[in-house]
């Protein structure tokens, strides 16, 4: 195979299963150009550190294979690959001082040790703590030790350097700091650094390409302007800053109806087109009451040093607006978006679909409790023989060992219940996101099938649910 020179690490159908079952990464690629600075973004569990430890040879991807300069090294060992990590938590040797923390993976390759010297005292300087050489690990700040481990991978000088969550333990000014002294560095030395967080801010400062992640999957990859202005889906607009998301319909040629009124837009989909329509709240202008797209009331106001953030009562729907002026609760306003600032984007279909089976008594079943309805009312022109069997409009029999039948239900017919036993099926919420009237929910169930429900009410992240499930809410089709 030829070298890439364009791409230093390519990820090729990259799958992580582990033992128990669990799919951490599902069907992963990626390519990362020579020099780029590419952020793993997305909550926790989603897969990022996953992919992370794959590329850095901690982990062996179940499939797919892992492309370094063109030449595959999916089972290649750690200290085989010019590769180094930061983790959040520094690793530092208590006992031994900073130059010696430094060195300790040069000595390791029996360098000279004048070689050694010039190469610490360098990356020293890169990370603003030359003279610190005798100084014991123990008298360091947070940040300080964080520049200790980033110098410690640095003068193996990796062709790429692997930093996650590097920042996690620090305080909020100091993340702050070191976010820009990472950037600066990368800059400097030009090398390839693949960086993993959930924090969107540090992806949106730091990165050239962000990959958003969810429950293992890609679900963008972009330019922090891409991801941030174009999400292509809900998920990656709801976690990528701040968002107003609402369900609505394409009414004619660049015109959309949500939250109660009709906007023109740039985006142009078929008149009656289901769609969702995302607004950053620094987009929304507040008016006069009778200049507005849509009018509401002020329920609440918080000033927040550069700006107000003002949530307005529309109807059903709630819209939140961050702005320099302020408005009191109670008040009545106006509100309009301009066409460029409202990203439409198809619906989701997010009819939940599911196998249920056939038992022997002709009754239909899933996760081992009986669905009180009739086979012969599910299967158009079906029949029971006298022997209790049943056949199919045409007289052939139906198996229940081949034959199972496809349950679909939609997520607004979904209730969700914290009385465990009278759910269908019981799981954990995994993800959430505000719709303007409604939240979605994605629950992930015990028998490893994810539920999209809608409920007015919010749920906390984690909290373990059962799903109500009304029958007559549910369509029906027979898979053979």
């Amino acid at each position: 195979m030829q070298e890439n020179a364009t791409n230093i690490i390519e990820l090729k159908h990259i799958t992580k299963t582990y033992e128990d079952g669990f799919t951490a990464v599902s069907d992963f690629n990626l390519e990362v150009k020579r020099g780029e600075f590419v952020t793993f973004l997305g909550p926790s569990g989603c897969g990022k550190t996953t992919t992370l430890r794959m590329i850095a040879g901690f982990d062996l991807p179940t499939e797919g294979e892992i492309l370094l300069n063109g030449k595959n090294i999916t089972n290649l060992p750690p200290n085989k690959r010019p590769i180094n990590t930061v983790f959040q938590r520094y690793a530092l040797f208590p006992h031994m001082n900073i130059y010696d923390n430094i060195a300790f993976g040069l000595k390791l390759k029996k360098m000279d040790r004048s070689v050694i010297t010039k190469k610490v005292k360098k990356v020293l300087d890169l990370v603003d703590l030359e003279g610190f050489e005798n100084r014991s690990v123990s008298t360091l700040s947070g940040g300080q030790q964080q520049r200790v481990a980033i110098a410690r991978a640095l003068v193996n000088e990796p062709e790429i350097l692997l930093l996650d969550e590097p920042l996690g333990a620090l305080d909020l000014k100091m993340r702050k700091e070191m976010q820009l002294e990472l950037k600066a560095m990368h800059d400097e030395l030009g090398i390839t650094f693949i960086y993993v967080t959930h924090d969107q801010e540090e992806a949106l400062t730091m990165s050239d390409k962000i990959v958003v992640m969810s429950e293992g999957k890609m679900q963008q990859i972009g330019t922090p302007e891409d991801i941030y202005n174009e999400p292509k889906n809900a998920f990656v607009a709801d976690f990528i800053g701040e968002s107003n998301i609402f369900n609505g319909i394409m009414t004619g040629h660049r015109k959309v109806r949500f939250c109660g009124g009709e906007f023109d837009c740039v985006d142009d989909w078929k008149e009656g087109t289901h769609i969702t329509a995302v607004v950053r709240p620094e987009d929304v202008i507040l008016t006069p009451p009778e200049k507005g797209t849509i009018r509401g009331v002020v329920s609440s106001v918080i000033f927040k040093g550069m700006h107000y953030e003002i949530t307005v009562e529309s109807g059903k729907n709630e819209m939140v607006i961050q702005t320099v002026h302020s408005a009191k609760v109670g008040d009545v306003t106006g509100m309009r978006v301009d066409p460029d600032n409202i990203h439409v984007m198809l619906a989701d279909d997010n009819t939940n679909i599911f196998p249920a089976d056939i038992n022997r008594s002709y009754r239909l079943e899933y996760n081992g409790k009986v669905l009180d309805t009739s086979l012969t009312r599910i299967i158009k022109g079906s029949r029971r023989l006298e022997d209790g069997t049943l056949v199919d409009a045409n007289g052939e029999l139906i198996d229940p060992r081949r034959n199972k039948v496809i349950v679909s239900i939609e997520p607004q017919d979904i209730t969700m219940t914290d009385q465990m036993e009278d759910g269908l099926v019981q799981g954990c919420i995994s993800n959430l996101i505000y719709k303007g009237d409604h939240y979605s929910y994605v629950i992930h169930t015990d028998i490893e099938q994810d539920f999209v429900v809608d409920d007015e009410y919010l749920w906390n992240m984690g909290d373990r649910v059962g799903l109500l499930m009304p029958v007559e809410k549910m369509k029906f089709r027979l898979k053979r």
